[in-house]
This record gives structure tokens, sequence and C-alpha cells, in this order.
């Protein structure tokens, strides 16, 4: 599902990551300097408010350090692990979005002299420190919107130029995860510059890290990791061999547009309707959605006005109001919208899925609607009508 990444940091060396090297807990504290000196803002979780979200990192002292996140349905809680895994839980409401495409940016002022300033001025580098697949994923997705299309954002794409990537392999996969199921995890493919893999138990704690770029290398070479022994490699990839077992949820998603699109008057889709709240809390730490609504504000005196640009849902009833109304005005119809354009509509627009299996929509969902639960019912409906 990913393509090869690129940009001005350096090339990608291969198809497969050719160089790892060994990294001590210690060298990740080493590698955050290192990209904090080499001129990047550095992001990557901390704990806030009793949620691991994402913020500006000065040390490894910052992480989550011995904690894990529950997940389920509608339920997030934080519990402490008993060993010192740094990434030992996966993901929670924040996504790298809120980076690349802010929640809010003003777009331009207009003075009543005439005076036009548009405000894309980004010139900024970001560093972001464990990115899981799902999330490589979905930046990816982002990519194919706002940069690859006939439609190039320039505010994405200034943000997005001079970004440097350290994957998080999954080690633990979370109650809601189903990356496995959409083909962008648990293990990172590509689109990054580091990707590392923790290997903890039996007396040892180090990281296995491979190199994709060579800025990666770069990188690598300067916190003066050395190259990790075949026997390292080995244990890491049974890390993740072993990931691949512990899933509890799973989409599956052969013919599943077909199956959508000849379902757009399921009583399914009714159902759900009368559980959801058209809060609008999926589309918020969906990592994927994009749409927004445009705003213009003056000063009191008149003689200045602002464009903002903030995030909008389509489960808002005024995201789909035309001339005369909203031409969907009832839950069902949003829900609707929302379902089949992550699952079927967004693969003929973008010629991927909307969804990347990071489960965050039904963790967050306050009553606990499962994506994946309610595919299957699609289906299950569909194979009913067709007895």
């Amino acid at each position: 599902m990913v393509d090869n990444y690129s940009n001005s940091r350096g090339e990608e060396t291969s198809q497969e990551v050719s160089k790892y090297y060994l990294l001590q807990p210690s060298l990740i504290n080493e590698l955050i300097r290192a990209l904090r000196d080499d001129g990047y803002a550095v992001y990557g979780p901390v704990v806030r408010d009793g949620a691991i979200v994402y913020d500006e990192l000065e040390s490894a002292s910052q992480l989550p350090v011995g904690l894990r996140d529950r997940q389920g349905p509608g339920q997030y809680r934080l519990e402490e692990r008993g060993d010192g895994a740094f990434f030992g839980y996966v993901v929670g409401p924040y996504s790298w979005k809120r980076f690349l495409y802010p929640p809010r940016v003003k777009l331009l002022t207009v003075t009543s002299r005439g005076e036009v300033t548009v405000h894309n001025d980004w010139n900024g580098k970001m560093a972001f420190l464990a990115v899981r697949g799902c999330e490589l994923a979905a930046i990816e997705v982002l990519d194919r919107v706002l940069m690859r299309g006939p439609y190039r954002d320039p505010v994405y794409s200034e943000r997005r130029k001079n970004l440097f990537i350290v994957a998080v392999n999954c080690a633990e996969p979370g109650e809601n995860c189903f990356c496995a199921s959409m083909g962008t995890g648990p293990e990172a493919r590509s689109g990054y510059d580091i990707a590392l893999t923790e290997v903890l138990g039996d007396g040892v704690h180090y990281f296995v890290a491979g190199a994709r770029t060579t800025e990666g290398e770069r990188v690598l070479e300067k916190i003066g990791a050395r190259r990790a022994t075949d026997d390292e490699v080995s244990a890491a990839s049974s890390v993740m061999k072993r990931s691949l077992t512990l899933f509890k949820k799973k989409l599956d998603v052969n013919g599943l547009k077909e199956e959508i699109y000849g379902s757009l008057e399921s009583p399914v889709f009714t159902e759900v309707a009368n559980r959801c709240l058209a809060c609008a809390n999926c589309t918020l730490v969906c990592p994927t959605c994009f749409c927004t609504n445009v705003e213009e504000v003056t000063d009191l005196e008149g003689k200045v006005a602002e464009r903002w640009r903030r995030w909008d849902s389509c489960f808002n009833v005024d995201f789909s109001y035309i001339h005369g109304g909203s031409i969907r005005s009832s839950r069902m119809s949003r829900y609707r919208q929302w379902f089949t354009h992550k699952l079927a509509t967004w693969v003929d627009q973008f010629g991927v899925m909307g969804c990347v299996g990071c489960g965050r929509c039904i963790t967050w969902c306050p009553v606990g609607i499962d994506i994946t639960e309610e595919a299957a019912n699609i289906r299950r409906a569909q194979e009913v009508s067709a007895t």
C-alpha cells in the first residue's frame, strides 16, 4: 500500500533494509539529541491527561516508559507494564496529521486598503519519533490526497517537505488494532528513515534499527550505533512474527467495496445510526480524514479580515449544506457517508482505502461503534438477502 518514500533528505537505499544497527536504551536519548542538533523539532509520545499523545520532545525522559494502553470499544486507560519498555503501547487520540495538516491554520489576511498577505511561510524541520506502520500508511494516504492529486495543498506540502521519521514496529498490537488486515502493519514497510524494533526480555533490552534512507544511516552513525549481529536481527524478527499472532480484530477487505455498494439501503446503517451520537469523534481522531471548513473573521473596526481553515467532519449537519439546506440531514445518511467513503469510494478516488486499521475510531467512539463489526454485519446482511 505504501509507495517508496523519498524527499530532499535522501533517497531510500533499497526496497529492503540492508543495514541494521543496535541501539541500547540510552541511545534513544542520543537519537533525540542528534535530531535536535540537526535543527529538527522532535515530536513523540508523552503522557497528558491520562492518555498518550504527541508533543515536542527534548529528551527520552518524557517518553511513557513502562506504560501500556488498554483499549476496547469506547474504552481507553493506561496501566503499568511492569517492565521498562519504551514503546509498549500503540496509538492514542492524536495522530501525526495534526502537525502536517493543523486543526486550525490562518490562510490569508486582507486589509481595508487592499493589502493581501498569504500565510504559508513554514520553513521548519520536524522529526517524528515512534510512528507506527498504520500511521506511516496514513501519511502516505494524505500524501496522495494533498500532494499528488490535481489540487496540491500548500500548507501540508511545506510541512511535509523536511520531515524525518523514526518508525517503531508494534511488538504488541492493541485490542482494537486491525492493521494486519489492511496490510499496513504491525511492521513498518516503507516511508521512514529509521525503524526500531524493541527487544525486551530474558535479561536483555535493546533496539534493532533498520535504516531506509541515507539520512537515517547518517544519524545512526552519528550517535555511535554499532552494526547489529545476525542473532540480534533474528531476535527482532521473532518479535514481529509473534506480534502477528496477537491480533484480536480483523477486517476482511476482499470484495468489501462491492459488498458496500450493494448495501446502500441496508437496515444495518439505520441500526448503527440509532446508536451513533454524530459527535464526530471518529473523524477527529482518524489519521486520514482531511475534511475542512473555511471561515472569515474581521476585527471590530472592519479594517482587517482573516481567512482561517479548520478541521470539519461529515458527521456535522452543516458540512453538507448547499443552497436550500443540508443534503445529509439524518444521522444515518451521515454515518453511511463516512463508512462508505472510508472503505469503498475512497478506493475509487485515490486508489487506496481510507482506513489504515489503527482502531482509533473504535476506541474513541463514546458508544463503542466498531467499524470491523459493522463491515461484517454488512456482509451478513448481504448473504441473508441473497438466500
